[in-house]
């Protein structure tokens, strides 16, 4: 099993690519706090690069920019090429299946209201009035 959930900070601004056949990709470094200090007492981050792939990557643009906070799952993948000088390089990645939006870019805000208008509710939804039921 490869499953890897990650929740960080973007460190820069998403970048768009194509493919020669029109798929969109975008990739973005996000900064993963650790869970314990070191014996500074600062707690340090691990960063890791996320690719996400057609309308996940298109929406990824759309509503992260530095500094969103953002939640990735995704697989952990390897793949290697050869540099211009020739020697091998290798890439450790991680590939986007979801990616949740937990802050949105000040422009996606102006231009749209929230992300919960853009992205529309399913079809059916109705959200419920649950206060009696909630125990506290």
């Amino acid at each position: 099993m490869n499953k890897a959930i990650l929740i960080g900070n973007l460190t820069r601004d998403p970048e768009m690519r194509k493919t020669a056949s029109g798929i969109s990709a975008c990739t973005f470094t996000l900064a993963v706090n650790r869970p314990f200090a070191n014996a500074a007492g600062v707690r340090d981050a691990d960063f890791i690069n996320v690719v996400a792939w057609r309308k996940t990557a298109e929406n990824c643009v759309r509503f992260l920019e530095r500094g969103s906070k953002a939640a990735v799952i995704g697989e952990i993948r390897t793949r290697s090429y050869d540099a211009q000088d020739g020697s091998k390089r290798y890439v450790t990645e991680v590939v986007a299946d979801e990616v949740e939006f937990l802050t949105v870019k000040a422009s996606a805000e102006k231009g749209a209201g929230n992300a919960a208008e853009v992205l529309e509710m399913p079809k059916g939804y109705e959200e419920e009035d649950l206060s009696d039921e909630l125990p506290f």
